[in-house]
């Protein structure tokens, strides 16, 4: 960061001394930041842009580097060397049954000359089946080396890229893929999690009956092995990637906003959105959240737990464009038990750790004290994004985890496959807040007004354009899908519906989806303000909070998932309104505080607030298959108690 800075100041002729300077030049001069950014990062492309931006102030519309000609992979794969480009850890599910799974359970590393080769067969064996430049391809893959190599096969070639995870349900797939009608599937014979092998096979059988448009598809060998003889226009990896010399590797050079990956809203109010992102505007987007804020070198190992459905994976497989090593993990952060993911973190030596909100407070629970048990000296940033990170786990992260590390908390969104807020190495890190917002990203928070608001809490909007908007939402005529979206709250202003406060530091706070807040009497309360007192109390394991229409209001009701010691008596429910009052206000007390076995999330880890209010409205949730755990809206829905 401070480099990029220096390098600002000699090119513009500036003085700028710190990151205030720099974010509040980068947003009044955003043209001159996006080229300083290009430059600094070295951008491979054929052919140079003839301007930066048309009118910035074009939302949406805005034209990027137009004239420039690059390949999203040649930028990743600049690097064909033998430094470890990849390392593949899978759950340890045990001897048995790790027997039957080809590589799950152990270590597996590629170099980056590895994956260049790898990369070259996959994007000729594409080739040779008629893949050419804006066909789709898919990959209904776990989080495995082989879906990083056909990505990059499929970039190479200037088709699309698009992404669900195994543990999605058929209907979510099909909801998903049929919309973009994909030529090539990838997949494997299964995958693991909880101790257990899922075979994939039959979902994909199911799928493709339902998939007229796929050609081909491709089954990488990780999984326990199954036939694949009555799955139509099937082969197996190995096959469809067999030469007898490694092809040449072409990259074809692109316009800069040419469609790169296709990701999905979650889908939980309704069909998701196919969301379409450049490979210009992704990557130079990337690289400045991963070299800038994230200070990523080719010396340090970067690991975030997702899985390929989850815009993370989008964003971690970038870091191969700084050269850094990622690891890629499949299973569960938490088999057999939450030390898991630290004790991966001190055998491979990883630098930066990427994980959820979800996943630390889970640690705080189990009182998982990593900093007694691992080593991790070469730890220095632990990134967190999925929900608002609470003032707790903050505290637990420099109490429990290592007292000198950059807690980063990061947020934007699968809209974005970006952050509009996050980390800084050259900032302070204040409790409860992210540090910064991202260069570049001229946030601010505004008031039902349209007023900005510094203080006091506001909808995130961005009043400038940026290369990492979506270059459109597929099948959407005449962009009104897309309009709608964003533009219809406040009119040329990238509304993104966060409920957040700016800091007079700068910082921010996240208090939730702000079509998830609540508005008991009038007065609107972010649903994280609940959450960071009420998952503090130590027996409860998990909270939900919705807002229910009753009697010309709103009243906020609170469902409590209580830990196995536990139960909810009268004397726990007024210890929650206690301190709720105490730490929040006395608007924030629930009406009601009832028990349930199990708190809705998608498969991405999100709460899902809104589906909760549909139902105990009575209204119905249309795609379940968005969630990890779709049957327990039942309990919701026959709650007794929510009609009085």
């Amino acid at each position: 960061m401070t480099q990029f800075r220096e390098f600002v100041n000699i090119q513009y002729d500036l003085s700028l001394s710190n990151y205030t300077d720099l974010h509040r030049w980068s947003v009044e001069n955003i043209p001159q930041f996006w080229e300083a950014a290009w430059n600094f990062f070295d951008i491979i492309s054929s052919e140079f842009f003839s301007k930066v931006v048309d009118d910035h102030t074009k939302m949406p519309g805005a034209q990027w580097f137009e004239g420039s000609r690059l390949n999203f992979a040649e930028n990743l794969l600049r690097f064909n060397d033998n430094h470890s480009a990849i390392i593949f850890r899978g759950e340890n599910v045990g001897a048995k049954q790790k027997s039957r799974v080809l590589y799950g359970g152990k270590n597996r590393t590629i170099t980056y000359a590895e994956l260049y080769d790898e990369a070259a067969k996959t994007a000729a064996a594409l080739k040779n089946i008629g893949v050419k430049k804006g066909d789709r391809v898919v990959g209904f893959m776990p989080n495995i080396p082989e879906t990083v190599i056909a990505m990059l096969a499929t970039a190479s070639l200037g088709a699309i890229w698009s992404s669900c995870s195994p543990d999605f349900g058929i209907r979510g797939v099909l909801d998903r893929f049929s919309q973009i009608k994909p030529k090539v599937l990838f997949a494997a014979y299964g995958y693991v999690y909880n101790g257990k092998n899922f075979n994939s096979v039959e979902k994909l059988k199911s799928i493709l009956r339902q998939l007229p448009s796929i050609q081909r598809v491709v089954i990488a060998p990780y999984g326990e092995k199954t036939s694949i003889s009555d799955l139509p226009n099937s082969v197996i990896w190995e096959d469809f990637t067999a030469f007898e010399s490694i092809p040449h590797l072409s990259f074809e050079q692109l316009p800069f906003d040419h469609p790169l990956y296709i990701m999905y809203s979650s889908g939980t109010t309704g069909q998701p959105k196919s969301i379409v992102h450049s490979a210009g505007g992704t990557l130079i987007q990337h690289l400045k959240e991963l070299r800038l804020h994230t200070d990523l070198t080719r010396e340090d190992m970067i690991f975030y737990f997702t899985t390929c459905g989850w815009m993370m994976w989008n964003w971690l497989v970038s870091s191969l464009a700084a050269g850094a090593t990622i690891v890629l993990y499949d299973g569960s952060p938490i088999y057999p038990d939450g030390r898991v993911l630290w004790q991966m973190a001190e055998e491979l030596g990883i630098t930066v750790f990427g994980t959820s909100a979800k996943y630390i407070s889970s640690c705080v629970a189990a009182e998982i004290k990593p900093q007694n048990q691992f080593n991790l000296t070469k730890l220095r940033a632990i990134l967190s994004t999925g929900s608002p990170l609470s003032e707790e786990s903050f505290d637990y992260v420099y109490r429990d985890v290592k007292k000198d590390i950059m807690l980063s908390s990061i947020a934007g969104g699968t809209d974005i496959i970006s952050c509009f807020v996050l980390g800084n190495p050259t900032l302070p890190v204040y409790r409860g807040e992210i540090q910064c917002a991202g260069l570049g990203m001229d946030i601010e928070a505004f008031n039902d007004q349209g007023e900005s608001v510094k203080g006091e809490s506001g909808e995130l909007v961005c009043k400038s354009s940026f290369p990492s908007m979506p270059v459109s939402f597929w099948n959407d005529t005449d962009d009104n899908t897309y309009k709608n979206a964003y533009f219809s709250t406040f009119s040329g202003v990238w509304h993104h519906g966060d409920y957040i406060t700016i800091t007079e530091v700068g910082g921010i706070k996240m208090h939730g989806r702000s079509d998830a807040t609540l508005n008991p009497g009038g007065v609107r309360i972010g649903t994280a303000e609940i959450y960071r007192v009420v998952e503090a109390i130590p027996e409860i394991d998990d909270s939900i909070v919705v807002g229910q229409r009753w009697k010309d209001d709103e009243r906020i009701i609170l469902f409590v998932k209580i830990n196995d010691k536990s139960q909810l008596s009268n004397l726990l429910i007024d210890k929650i309104k206690d301190a709720i009052k105490t730490q929040c206000s006395p608007r924030h007390i629930p009406a009601k505080i009832l028990a349930v076995s199990d708190i809705p999330y998608t498969i991405n880890g999100k709460k899902v607030e809104i589906a909760v209010k549909k139902i105990i409205h009575g209204e119905r949730v249309t795609n379940k298959d968005a969630l990890a755990n779709p049957s327990i809206l039942n309990q919701y829905q026959s709650l007794s108690q929510l009609r009085y």
